[in-house]
């Protein structure tokens, strides 16, 4: 690690929407960290819960950019990404509480390896149980959080390598967000961070799990787990980053389960009440196609496709639970 007088400029960016109640918690373990950011941000989407009045009077060293209308996850990032100074970019949720030597914890890989371009951390439910460590993705285009559910006993606790990382609580270079482009805003939210880890991924960067980098994660504090917001982008983005990043060899070979698994869908939120939303979701994802096929093209590929399909499952056979990124 570089000494004070060394010290990486780290830029921290909290996007906010009427998520006035996570605040305080969230900005003082910020504050409390023994390896100091250089600079940290509040995007506030628009909220109407006097979010920004209270940033503002009780944490006066945050810069607050407020938007003038909800941007969503992708594109309030980018907003605080483009003011930002910081050699690397930590994103965290409104709704974390990061641990106090977690700063210090996630840059060890970047300082250490200038091929790493992404971090992920230890995300843990305020019950100790896992949220996620690391991201991983199927040939259906389906993603999910490696471990989410499971009691935290130890087993994810080697630092090792992962397709990507929940950007709930995730360190990306600036570098490499420089030469990969940032989140699309098309997104809005949820899977953005699965697209952005793919972009990162076919131009050669490494993501890193840091076990020590520990965060409490409500998980839907803002948008709600299951809500009909979470369905609809989270559906209708779901085979979009595929459309766009999946290299065609792997593309080609994964359409019977990206069919499958969004026929199945259709049913299944059916039966539980979603009918309305997951056929909003499936229609809009279709109307979206032709943008993402012409996105294809500006993607850099410097990496064989058997780096890319080392990652990708043909089932979800590992323990986890549906990624679909993060609330705000």
């Amino acid at each position: 690690m570089p000494d004070e007088s060394e010290k990486t400029r780290v830029s921290i960016i909290v996007v906010n929407y009427n998520g006035k109640q996570f605040l305080h918690d969230c900005f003082s373990a910020i504050f409390r960290q023994t390896y100091s950011p250089s600079e940290v941000i509040m995007v506030d989407n628009a909220s109407r819960d006097e979010s920004v009045a209270f940033i503002r009077e009780h944490f006066p060293a945050v810069i607050v950019l407020v938007n003038e209308s909800n941007m969503g996850f992708a594109g309030g990032t980018n907003v605080g990404i483009r003011k930002a100074t910081g050699e690397y970019i930590l994103t965290l949720n409104n709704d974390t509480r990061i641990d106090a030597s977690f700063l210090r914890e996630i840059i060890r890989p970047m300082v250490e390896d200038p091929t790493v371009g992404m971090c992920a951390s230890k995300m843990l439910f305020p019950d100790g149980r896992i949220n996620s460590t690391g991201i991983c993705i199927s040939r259906s285009g389906a993603a999910w959080d490696r471990g989410m559910g499971d009691p935290d006993m130890g087993q994810y606790d080697l630092q090792e390598e992962v397709f990507g990382p929940c950007a709930g609580a995730a360190l990306y270079r600036r570098k490499m967000l420089d030469e990969i482009g940032l989140f699309d805003e098309d997104f809005f939210l949820f899977m953005e961070d699965v697209d952005i880890a793919f972009r990162a991924r076919l131009s050669g960067w490494q993501c890193i799990y840091i076990p020590s980098a520990r965060v409490i994660h409500i998980h839907g504090g803002t948008a709600g787990f299951k809500s009909d917001t979470s369905v609809y982008y989270g559906n209708r983005n779901l085979v979009w980053y595929v459309m766009k990043n999946c290299p065609f060899r792997i593309l080609l070979t994964s359409f019977p389960w990206i069919i499958g698994r969004n026929c199945a869908d259709i049913p299944y939120y059916l039966f539980h009440g979603k009918g309305r939303v997951i056929l909003r979701a499936k229609i809009d994802m279709l109307r979206g196609f032709r943008t993402m096929v012409k996105k294809r093209r500006s993607i850099k590929k410097t990496v064989p496709d058997a780096a890319i399909d080392r990652w990708i499952h043909t089932w979800n056979t590992m323990k986890g639970k549906e990624h679909v990124g993060h609330k705000i």
